[in-house]
């Protein structure tokens, strides 16, 4: 199938140097390494105001008109050339930090990121994560790509407070329904996120998500990732703030997550639910997780039996020698250490970590900063401490 032809748009301007040394530097720096894959941030700026939106982080949440830092082709050779990329399998993500993928000005840039990492017949799985409107011309050129495995996820909060999620959540309700009515050769994943106990994870909440999960391959929940610049900004805006604390993990508490179970294990003709992303991703494609989940068994309590199947035929425990030797030219230091769950490193910051864990499908976990059980690498708010304490 060929790419339908895109309406002619102008191409975002790209910053000059002089801006660009302006940005904070992880922001200036287009590739970045998180858990769900390669992110490719060749494009700054968005208009949606999401209080909880990581641009805070950045600097940049004030930043409202979409830039580009390089050009799309520049962009693609930044990814497949750079040292933790893996053709066919380091898994990709675009757009999932500075801007959203499926403005009207910004998607003609990420189908033209697309096409050229299709050209190369790669194969990566790519997550495209937007909460913004797609149309069935959009899901015309999704289907066109021939050889990734593309995932659209589409962030529905239902929110209702809309000096915390102005964006109503109808759009991406619809645009959650859209693609899945016309998904051929991509999959759609409900991302329903973030869930906060009193705001969004009521009966009426969750029976929305329930019913919207039958509209999607797969549907993932999670909850805040409440940093000290987020609560900085509820605080400044006289927002409620949702915790008494921030977290360096995102925050699920024990409670809210078992109603939702609860909830979605009552029968009916619900969709799949999935504690992580790359659980999701990896059943909407029919495929065993990436992220090597299955080592960490309470994850897969909530999963499809042919999913567990899959999974644990491909887990397989890695050679200690070999993950030493990869580790140390990594840059650990101290023991490495393959258990049951993970492999357990020191010294290694978040990018090596998923460099090592992609490369063997096996977690890899920072003896620092320890994934206690049940939790599922979640923070400690909300959960029973060892004595019987709740954080």
């Amino acid at each position: 199938m060929t790419a339908p032809a895109a309406p002619a748009r102008r191409a975002l301007p790209i910053l000059t140097p002089d801006k660009i040394g302006g940005l904070k530097p992880e922001l200036a720096d287009v590739i970045e390494y998180r858990k769900s894959g390669l992110s490719l941030n060749w494009i700054v700026g968005c208009p949606l105001e999401c209080g909880y939106c990581v641009r805070h982080l950045f600097d940049n949440f004030e930043m409202k008109v979409p830039r580009r830092l390089m050009s799309d082709e520049e962009a693609v050779t930044r990814l497949v050339s750079h040292s933790y990329f893996r053709a066919h399998k380091t898994p990709i993500q675009l757009l999932n930090r500075a801007t959203d993928p499926m403005l009207p000005i910004v998607k003609p840039h990420v189908f033209e990121v697309l096409r050229k990492l299709d050209e190369q017949g790669l194969t990566n799985h790519v997550l495209v994560i937007t909460r913004w409107r797609v149309r069935p011309e959009d899901c015309a050129v999704l289907n066109s790509f021939k050889h990734l495995r593309l995932t659209v996820l589409v962030t529905h909060s239902n929110i209702a407070d809309p000096a915390i999620e102005p964006v109503d959540s109808r759009i991406a309700a619809e645009s959650l329904r859209t693609l899945y009515e016309h998904a051929e050769r991509y999959r759609t994943v409900l991302y329903w996120r973030p869930i906060v106990p009193g705001l969004n994870d009521s009966d009426a909440h969750i029976e929305r998500a329930r019913e919207l999960s039958q509209h999607a391959h797969a549907t993932v929940f999670t909850g805040l990732f409440f940093r000290e610049e987020i609560a900085a900004y509820y605080e400044s805006h006289g927002l409620p703030m949702p915790y008494n604390d921030t977290a360096r993990r995102k925050i699920m508490p024990e409670e809210a997550e078992q109603r939702i179970l609860d909830a979605f294990d009552q029968g009916g003709s619900w969709g799949v639910l999935f504690r992580k992303t790359s659980c999701g991703v990896a059943y909407a494609h029919g495929e065993a997780d990436y992220n090597g989940h299955y080592g960490v068994r309470e994850l897969c309590d909530i999963c499809p039996k042919e999913q567990i199947a899959r999974c644990q035929a491909a887990w397989v425990k890695p050679d200690l020698t070999a993950v030493t030797h990869e580790a140390r030219v990594l840059g650990a230091r101290g023991e490495v250490e393959v258990n049951e769950r993970a492999i357990v490193v020191e010294g290694l910051d978040e990018p090596p970590r998923y460099f090592l864990q992609h490369g063997f499908r096996f977690q890899c976990h920072d003896r620092d900063k320890p994934h206690h059980y049940r939790q599922h690498g979640r923070a400690d708010i909300g959960w029973q401490a060892g004595d019987g304490t709740t954080a």
